[in-house]
């Protein structure tokens, strides 16, 4: 048994195990009554028509009206450690490859199919509010939403202190005709505030770079190249949650699928164009970032020139009562001008005069 990507071909897989169970079975385990999810259960519901069905009295009951195809029931996780994984995935008949990725953190945002379930990860985002942008300061936090869509379940596992969802389930339930289109119309939701999230954190970057820039070109701007390299790690993280999602949320605006019907199928467009308007807009952040660095860096250039014309004038200018002081420091009998009276003063007078010259030789250069 073998998954697949959302752009390989199809294979025989795992069959309908949640959907197919049959009646004569003996109901499974509750594991939110037997405590199998404490410490990662964040909440669950089972929904009817669009609302929640506060009447479902148990986990069990849900799942077993699930199965029947009377509504989805919704379970989210974060950080559930593999056992906690495993019984879900058993119940649930989620795929082992599918499950390895949830267990684990810092995966590459994608979408797979396993047979008529739907695996998806996608990197959360969040702007770290800071008072000033040091070399060490955070500025993007990122955290992964690991999203399982099948018949009658939607299984959601959050990885990080950052991956939030924040009031998006009380959002929905606000909108029964959302929730009525089923678990597909669920993925959508976390797809649409992930990527809200996105809009959201590049304008908070793009202020700090329009800042930065700013400072840039003031005089001594290049001593804050180090801010730009750190902005610019910073903007790194940024793409490495954007870039990699334009691929799956192109397939799920165009993916022939049971659990996304048409009309869900348009939000998804909707939602690429966000990404795709996002994605560029990263891209523009990460090429202004390297302008600006070699900006700084022909700064620092210039300053070092301008640093080493100005010590050569003064060596040049100090070159010549030098030269004088050493040629008449040296101990001969018989040197012109040495025994005039007004002699010391003369000499004196023509350094002054000659560093005068130059120096205001150089300073008409612009070298002082």
């Amino acid at each position: 048994m073998t998954g697949r990507r959302w752009d390989l071909g199809a294979t025989r897989r795992m069959g309908r195990v949640f959907a197919r169970r049959s009646p004569g079975a003996p109901e499974p385990v509750d594991l939110v009554a037997s405590g199998e999810l404490d410490g990662a259960l964040v909440d669950w519901a089972f929904y009817r028509d669009g609302r929640r069905d506060t009447r479902t009295s148990s986990y069990t009951e849900a799942l077993s009206r699930a199965r029947r195809g009377q509504g989805f029931v919704w379970i989210g996780l974060f950080q559930p450690d593999g056992r906690q994984l495993a019984v879900v995935g058993e119940e649930f008949g989620l795929h082992p490859l599918a499950l390895e990725d949830a267990a684990e953190a810092h995966q590459r945002p994608k979408l797979e199919q396993y047979d008529d379930t739907l695996f998806a990860v996608l990197k959360t985002v969040t702007y770290v509010r800071h008072g000033d942008l040091t070399a060490t300061s955070e500025v993007v936090a990122s955290g992964e939403v690991m999203v399982f869509c099948g018949p009658g379940f939607v299984v959601t596992v959050r990885h990080g202190e950052h991956s939030e969802l924040t009031g998006l389930r009380q959002r929905m339930e606000q909108h029964p005709e959302q929730l009525a289109a089923g678990p597909g119309a669920v993925l959508h939701a976390i797809a649409d505030h992930v990527v809200d999230r996105y809009l959201e954190v590049a304008g908070a970057v793009q202020a700090d770079i329009d800042l930065i820039e700013s400072e840039m070109f003031t005089p001594r701007g290049w001593r804050n190249i180090d801010r730009v390299y750190q902005l610019k790690r910073e903007v790194l993280e940024l793409k490495r949650a954007v870039a990699p999602l334009t691929g799956p949320m192109r397939a799920l605006s165009t993916l022939r699928h049971p659990l996304i019907s048409d009309e869900t199928r348009n939000y998804f467009r909707d939602v690429d164009d966000h990404l795709l308007r996002v994605k560029e807009q990263v891209i523009s952040f990460d090429e202004l970032l390297s302008s600006i660095l070699q900006a700084g860096l022909a700064q620092v250039q210039v300053a070092e020139n301008e640093d080493m014309r100005r010590i050569a004038a003064y060596v040049a200018i100090l070159a010549v009562p030098t030269m004088v002081a050493g040629i008449y420091g040296m101990n001969f009998d018989y040197m012109p001008e040495l025994r005039l009276k007004y002699s010391y003063f003369v000499v004196l007078a023509l350094m002054a005069t000659a560093c005068t010259v130059l120096y205001r030789l150089f300073k008409r250069n612009h070298w002082l």
